[in-house]
């Protein structure tokens, strides 16, 4: 039986997409606006552009003053943030009801307003954040590239999800203030956004709320393209070796996977979950448990949707173990599970791993307010909260199966391995 939580659309004149589910449990308003904007819209020499406007979206807009946006939703008790990836930006605020006019009104400011605050000064300060965010996340933490290395192995050159959302500081570097404000024209307008409110209000009071601080608003994004062409599994094992400064040998096995819009994709899924995603998976049992060779073993799939998703699979190597033979033995146990089949006792579990896990996520008011923007932006339909849970349940271990056949074998993976730094032992 799918889910009932309530949806209630409506298009502004202007283009933009407003979604309002009631939830009068709580006196709350969570505000969720995703922008049809990320890290994949980016062109050669202008990467990090996306990222680096989720900063500039804080520092003031027309009628506010940098800093105030948070301010003023922390002084009444909010809480919000923002996040960048490859296929969008998403800001969003919690605050108490009576609030909601206040949010929305700071959003439509920024969202509409922003360049007129987009000065030399705020770029260069939101550049230097951006490179000490660099540093912080990526450059000095244990593994920090690894997904650089996994996005430049498994996505061509030429690919948009080649790139991490990060993106070359190079670029920034060389970004004048009229690239900038080309980007956000090109990009932030009502007709490329989704605004979801998700709490105690009604359909008419939020939409009346929207209609007086956003239909106002008559940018229009720059023409959209359509998605890549799907791209098939790596031909050939690809590897990359590197030696770091970590805690321990660690291996990334990384899969091409269809895109998040396609069927076979949940059937990926369902088969990573079944072989390295739960404590009982071929993996975790053997290498883990039994074997104790690694002290860690997850998997799972990452939904995108121009042309391809991403499979990882991620296992921290035991001390004194060999990175390549624990690799070996990995790759021997999934050949071994995809060729005799699934095992259904695992599909069943990952069914049932896999529904606690999306009824946990629609019981929290932001992240259903979250997903009600996903779904509504990168699919087309907000009602897939209420349906997916179903459409994943109904997959069949025959897809499962021949999804793994086709996505999963060893011949198809990418190999990133991080070797430990040690020490050299003195020659007598």
């Amino acid at each position: 039986m799918p889910l009932a939580y309530p949806i209630h659309e409506r298009t502004l004149a202007n283009g933009l997409r407003v979604i309002i589910s009631p939830d009068h449990s709580v006196p709350t308003v969570t505000v969720n606006l995703w922008v049809g904007v990320g890290s994949r819209h980016e062109s050669a020499g202008r990467t990090g552009f996306a990222h680096l406007f989720e900063h500039l979206m804080f520092q003031g807009s027309a009628r506010v003053a940098t800093g105030e946006h948070f301010e003023l939703l922390m002084a009444h008790g909010g809480r919000l943030n923002a996040t960048t990836w490859f296929d969008r930006t998403n800001y969003f605020e919690t605050v108490p009801t009576g609030v909601t006019e206040l949010a929305l009104w700071l959003e439509a400011d920024r969202h509409g307003n922003l360049l007129a605050a987009v000065s030399q000064e705020n770029l260069d300060n939101q550049r230097d954040v951006v490179k000490e965010e660099k540093r912080q996340r990526y450059d000095n933490q244990p593994y920090g590239d690894a997904l650089i290395e996994v996005y430049a192995a498994i996505f061509p050159p030429d690919h948009p999800y080649h790139h991490p959302t990060i993106g070359s500081m190079a670029d920034l570097d060389a970004a004048s203030l009229e690239d900038v404000h080309a980007f956000f024209t090109a990009h932030y307008a009502p007709d490329n956004t989704v605004l979801t409110l998700c709490g105690d209000l009604t359909p008419q009071e939020g939409f009346a709320l929207v209609e007086k601080h956003f239909g106002h608003l008559t940018a229009e994004a720059a023409p959209r393209r359509g998605p890549h062409p799907a791209l098939p599994p790596l031909e050939s094992p690809v590897r990359v070796d590197l030696q770091r400064s970590v805690p321990n040998d660690r291996l990334y096995l990384a899969y091409r996977l269809p895109a998040e819009t396609q069927d076979e994709f949940l059937a990926c899924a369902l088969a990573l979950d079944c072989l390295a995603g739960l404590s009982t998976s071929p993996l975790v049992s053997a290498l883990v448990r039994r074997d104790q060779v690694a002290t860690s073993v997850h998997g799972s799939a990452w939904g995108f949707v121009d042309g391809v998703s991403l499979g990882i699979i991620t296992i921290d190597v035991a001390p004194d173990q060999r990175a390549e033979e624990v690799e070996q033995a990995a790759v021997e146990l999934m050949a071994a599970a995809i060729a005799a089949d699934l095992d259904p006792q695992l599909l069943e579990a990952s069914r049932a791993h896999t529904e606690r896990a999306w009824l946990a996520a629609l019981a929290g008011q932001e992240e259903r307010a979250d997903l009600i923007s996903h779904y509504a932006l990168l699919h087309g339909d907000a009602q897939t909260i209420n349906t997916r849970l179903d459409t994943i349940l109904a997959v069949e271990a025959d897809a499962v199966s021949d999804a793994a056949r086709r996505w999963l074998t060893p011949e198809h993976r990418a190999t990133i391995a991080y070797q430990a730094e040690r020490e050299q032992e003195d020659v007598a």
